[in-house]
């Protein structure tokens, strides 16, 4: 088979694997190895948390809304069953904000689904 030289792609595919490994210590950001192997783990966990965290959101949603219906009288189960059954669609992370920033008007949606 012919000789394959690499030329500048290598360079350029090994110049942005180091770049990637900015900031790690040791072997981990000089050693081509060490470093590939440790830029493929960081995406992988990178990955994991961007799901993680979608989920620890909507758990720390669920808290204020809880919260916020605690001190209206209701319980957050309660809550959200009227929701449904009103036809009232507000996201929990929107229904968290109004908690946390607006809680007369929360306020105003837990009645509203208490009436109803």
């Amino acid at each position: 088979m012919a000789r394959v030289k690499r030329g500048f792609k290598r360079r350029r595919r090994t110049n942005k694997i180091f770049a990637f490994a900015k900031g790690y210590r040791d072997r981990r950001r000089t050693t081509w190895r060490r470093t590939v192997e440790q830029v493929h783990r960081s995406w992988a966990y990178a990955y994991v948390h961007r799901k993680l965290n979608k989920r620890n959101f909507r758990g720390l949603w669920i808290i204020r809304i809880n919260a916020a219906c605690r001190m209206n009288g209701t319980k957050y189960s309660d809550f959200i069953h009227a929701l449904l059954l009103n036809h009232i669609t507000v996201d929990r992370k929107v229904l968290a904000d109004i908690a946390v920033h607006d809680p007369e008007g929360f306020a105003r949606i837990v009645q509203q689904t208490a009436t109803a």
